[in-house]
C-alpha cells in the first residue's frame, strides 16, 4: 500500500467519522420530535434545521473548559478521547463493500469487539476522575453495564462468526443468505440489545440518568470535551449499526450490490439507527436491578442456546 493510498484512506475514514455521527444526530432530532408531535430545531441552516448539530458544536467550542480543582487532571482530560478513538479505529475496519475498506484485518471481527469494549472506559475514566461522587455512580453503573452485557454481545457476534467460518466481516457477508434472518434471529435480538446497553442508550441509560446523577460521569464536562462524549455516542450508534447490517443484514447484498453495494450496508445501517432512536423515545428507563437480570438471566442463556444451535446447523450442513 502507497503512501498516498493510507492518505486517501484515513482522510476518508476520517470524513465519515465527521459526517455519519452528525447525520444520525440530525436523524434522532428529526424522528423525536415527528415521534412526540413537535417541530425539534428548525432554524439553523434554514431547510429544517439541517445545521442545528453544527451549531451545537460551535456552541460548545465557545464555552469555557473547565478541569474540577480536586480532579485526576491527566485522566479527567484524556476521558473524552479515551471515549471517542476507539470507534474512529472500529469504522476503520468496518467494511461497506467487497474490499472497501479502510483497514483490511483478517480477523476484523474481533478488532470491532476490541475497539468497542475500550471506547466504553473512557466514561468509566471520567466518573473516576472528576471527583465528583454522581459522576463516580454513574462511573459505576456504567463499568456493572460493560461487564454484564459484553458477554452476551461477544456470543451474538461468535454466533454469526460460527455460521460463516470466518472471523472476517466481509467472509461474514459472503456467506450470508436470507435464512439467516431466522436462523440467527435470536442473536440479532440479543446483539441489539446489548450493543444499546453498551452504548448506555435509553433505556439503559442508568449511568447518565439525569434525575438521579445530574449527568452521571459527564456531570464536570463543559465545552468540547462534553461534545467529545456526544460525539462518541452517535459515532458508537454509526458503528453498532453498521456491524449489525454487516453481521445478520448481509452488508452490501442486495439488488445491483456490485455498483449499489456501499449503498445498500450504509441504509440498512440507518434503519437500525433509527431503530436504536426509537427505542430511546418508546422505552422508559429501566431499574439497575432490572438490567442485571434482563443480562444474567434472558440475553445470556438466549445466546448460548443460540450459539449452540448455531453450532449444530453447522455440523448437520456440512
Amino acid at each position: 500500500m502507497s503512501a498516498l493510498e493510507v492518505v486517501v484512506r484515513s482522510v476518508a475514514v476520517l470524513a465519515a467519522f465527521l459526517v455519519l455521527p452528525l447525520l444520525v444526530g440530525q436523524t434522532e432530532h428529526k424522528v423525536m420530535a415527528h415521534m412526540q408531535g413537535r417541530l425539534g430545531p428548525m432554524y439553523a441552516g434554514g431547510f429544517h434545521g439541517w445545521a442545528q448539530l453544527v451549531a451545537d458544536g460551535v456552541k460548545f467550542a465557545q464555552k469555557e473548559d473547565i478541569t474540577p480543582r480536586a480532579a485526576d487532571r491527566t485522566i479527567f482530560r484524556i476521558a473524552p478521547f479515551v471515549a471517542l478513538v476507539p470507534y474512529l479505529l472500529a469504522m476503520a475496519a468496518l467494511p461497506l463493500h467487497e474490499g472497501v475498506a479502510a483497514v483490511e484485518v483478517p480477523a476484523s471481527a474481533v478488532l470491532l469487539l476490541a475497539a468497542t469494549s475500550v471506547g466504553a472506559l473512557g466514561t468509566l475514566m471520567a466518573g473516576w476522575a472528576s471527583a465528583n461522587k454522581y459522576a463516580l455512580l454513574g462511573a459505576l453503573r456504567s463499568a456493572a453495564q460493560l461487564v454484564s452485557y459484553e458477554l452476551p454481545l461477544v456470543l451474538s457476534v461468535a454466533s454469526a462468526c460460527l455460521a460463516a467460518g470466518t472471523l472476517s466481516l466481509a467472509g461474514v457477508v459472503e456467506a450470508w443468505s436470507p435464512w439467516w434472518l431466522v436462523w440467527q434471529l435470536p442473536g440479532a435480538v440479543v446483539f441489539l440489545v446489548a450493543a444499546l446497553a453498551e452504548l448506555q442508550r435509553p433505556p439503559f441509560d442508568m449511568p447518565i440518568a439525569d434525575a438521579e446523577l445530574v449527568m452521571g460521569p459527564w456531570t464536570e464536562y463543559t465545552g468540547l470535551r462534553f461534545a467529545f462524549f456526544l460525539l462518541a455516542e452517535y459515532a458508537g450508534i454509526v458503528v453498532f449499526s453498521l456491524l449489525f447490517a454487516v453481521l445478520f443484514l448481509g452488508g452490501w447484498r442486495g439488488p445491483f450490490s456490485d455498483e449499489l453495494g456501499w449503498l445498500w450496508t450504509l441504509l440498512k445501517g440507518l434503519v437500525v439507527a433509527v431503530l436504536v432512536i426509537w427505542f430511546r423515545v418508546a422505552w422508559p428507563r429501566m431499574r439497575e436491578d432490572q438490567l442485571q437480570r434482563l443480562a444474567w438471566l434472558v440475553l445470556l442463556p438466549v445466546a448460548l442456546a443460540q450459539l449452540a444451535l448455531t453450532g449444530i446447523g453447522v455440523v448437520v450442513t456440512r
